[in-house]
């Protein structure tokens, strides 16, 4: 079959456009999405804790399966942000985001909340909300960018309401991963010993695998 030439101009254009459509990626989180050398809890990596290596946290599957996609590599921008989680009521949001901010994301990835102090009353839910909601007005500025919000890995219903609701807020895709911490196999420890419990905790080679397939499919 012979394809006129406008149509392949057309369909040119199109591939183009999606290609380039997120050509910006910001990954915001906590130690699941990096962490950096620890010797006191023995960890070495500079990545997603519990992950084997770089390439097997979920960031990096996420980058590679978004290049594999469009068939070219993004700008990436990684960055933890376990000092927001902490303290997020009255955060200075301008000035410790500033970079973030400035780096305009055409597709911007928010996976926190396991810090976040348990949440015991409803106005401490709607003080996270708030905040939440704050932030990602910054970073979504003027612009349209694609906005994913993941729940946390170790569910908390009072967290994960309060994240979905601040990613309904600024029209985001919410992605609900709760079910990944039921599995044991998800976890580090099943994949090899630690020696600190905290660092077990954590997503491992197949939880980072079922972490960024669920993001990727919330893509559009």
């Amino acid at each position: 079959m012979t394809r006129h030439p406008l149509l392949l101009t057309l369909i040119f254009v199109c591939a183009t456009v999606h290609a380039s459509a997120q050509t910006k990626v910001l990954f915001l989180g906590n130690s699941i999405t990096k962490h950096g050398p620890k010797a006191d809890i023995d960890w070495t990596g500079n990545w997603g804790m519990a992950a084997t290596a770089e390439a097997n946290d979920y960031v990096h599957l996420v980058t590679k399966a978004l290049t594999e996609k469009a068939g070219v590599a993004p700008e990436v921008m990684v960055k933890n942000i376990a000092d927001f989680e902490r303290a997020y009521s009255g955060y200075d949001i301008a000035a410790k985001m500033k970079d973030s901010i400035e780096f305009k994301a055409d597709l911007i990835f928010l996976a926190i909340g396991e810090n976040v102090p348990g949440l015991k009353t409803a106005e401490d839910k709607a003080k996270l909300q708030a905040s939440l909601t704050t932030l990602l007005r910054a970073l979504k500025g003027e612009r349209k960018p694609t906005i994913i919000v993941r729940s946390c890995f170790w569910a908390d219903a009072a967290k994960d309401e309060a994240l979905q609701q601040a990613c309904t807020a600024v029209g985001g895709v919410y992605v609900n991963i709760g079910s990944l911490s039921k599995d044991e196999s998800n976890f580090g420890r099943s994949e090899r010993p630690y020696k600190h419990a905290g660092v077990a905790n954590h997503p491992g080679d197949k939880g980072m695998a079922a972490i960024a397939a669920a993001l990727v499919k919330a893509v559009p």
